[in-house]
């Protein structure tokens, strides 16, 4: 099947359809990162149980992004 006829079809799928594929490609996006990125990602998750106090509210690292990146 190609794109094309798989982007035809995806119209004719129920939303809990459509969300079901969504996760499903969400499952194979994760697998991207390298090694070193997972590496990077778990010294930073040890770094902040190491020292919890140094976290920001949600509320407040979105609105930093949202600054940063004008969204």
């Amino acid at each position: 099947m190609s794109k094309t006829e798989i982007l035809e079809e995806i119209t004719k799928l129920t939303p809990a359809e459509r969300a079901e594929i969504r996760h499903k490609l969400d499952e194979l996006d994760q697998d991207t990162l390298t090694p070193e990125e997972w590496e990077l990602i778990d010294n930073r998750i040890a770094e902040q149980d190491s020292n919890p106090e140094s976290a920001i509210p949600w509320d407040a690292f979105k609105a930093r992004l949202d600054q940063k990146f004008g969204r």
